[in-house]
């Protein structure tokens, strides 16, 4: 069985500062911002959402599909994916753009700060969803505007159930068009934040959300995740990490691991357990694409 996984392939320039952003801006003069952060560590990684979850999916012994662009700059991704065995198949390659690049800086607390060049990710709609008698269910992750509201079309046209989870790509839509994703959608997963936009945007909480999918997961970084499934909540507790090194993938691990466990069947909750599992993990590694999972994550 496998599943089609729409969203970016990106190469991720990762920054470290050692100290915390709060104590470098100066809330009263926002409107006059002109701050300089030096950062000493610095690696470039592979990521973006599509390849991060699709990694996530492949360590687990799943069967990733990324339905994706890479510019003129990425035949190392595409060599990669290949090593790794995943499938290139609906991987399009644009020769007049540059791949997709995200500039992140993490401070001391882990939090960070992006900046996001989509390159060749603006022509992801051009990939149209094509269904086969194996692909059993997709993911909607953030990527370009016109594809994810295509991609999430095609999807249920096709009848193939699959995961809305707009990340950071949720501001780019209005209420109608967030009300539609869900219409479509088999399920729901966003972060804290994420979902109270969603909430605002649609003027539904997440029982209600909940009430129109099959479940909607809120995931809530080291407290766990909220798990909804008819309107009703389950708090699945987080995994201590053995240690915390760098968030950045660690959504994406998540729901690499999501997609497991919907694929055999699982309830959300069991669902969402693994999920925390493989995110404990990754947040212990540098890099979205660099963790190892040992035996018997699946079973623990």
């Amino acid at each position: 069985m496998s599943a089609l996984i729409c969203g970016s392939l990106a190469f991720d320039t990762i920054m470290t500062f050692e100290g915390r952003f709060a104590d470098q801006i100066l809330p009263g003069q926002l409107h006059i911002l002109n701050v300089s952060f030096l950062v000493p560590g610095l690696r470039r990684d592979f990521g973006g959402c599509a390849g991060n979850i699709a990694y996530s999916l492949r360590m687990l012994g799943g069967d990733p599909i990324p339905v994706a662009t890479l510019g003129a700059d990425g035949a190392g991704y595409l060599e990669r994916l290949k090593m790794l065995g995943i499938s290139t198949e609906f991987v399009r390659e644009v020769q007049d753009s540059y791949t997709a690049q995200a500039m992140i800086m993490t401070d001391r607390d882990n939090n960070q700060i992006t900046a996001f060049h989509p390159g060749a990710m603006t022509h992801a709609h051009t990939t149209r969803i094509v269904p086969t008698p194996d692909r059993k269910i997709g993911i909607i992750s953030p990527d370009g505007r016109d594809a994810m509201l295509q991609h999430a079309r095609q999807f249920h046209d096709a009848g193939i159930p699959f995961v809305f989870d707009p990340g950071q790509g949720l501001p780019m839509f209005d209420g109608v068009e967030l009300n539609q994703f869900i219409d479509q959608a088999t399920w729901v997963t966003v972060n804290d934040y994420e979902g109270k936009m969603l909430s605002e945007r649609t003027g539904m909480d997440s029982a209600e959300i909940s009430r129109r999918v099959r479940g909607l997961v809120v995931t809530l970084g080291g407290e766990g995740c909220e798990v909804w499934v008819d309107g009703v909540r389950t708090l699945v507790p987080p995994i201590k990490a053995s240690e915390v090194v760098d968030p950045t993938g660690c959504g994406d691990a998540w729901r690499g691991a999501l997609l497991y466990g919907l694929e055999r069947g699982w309830p959300l909750d069991q669902c969402a357990r693994l999920g925390n599992r493989v995110g404990s993990i990754k947040i212990a590694s540098r890099g979205p694409q660099n963790y190892v999972l040992p035996p018997g994550v699946v079973e623990a």
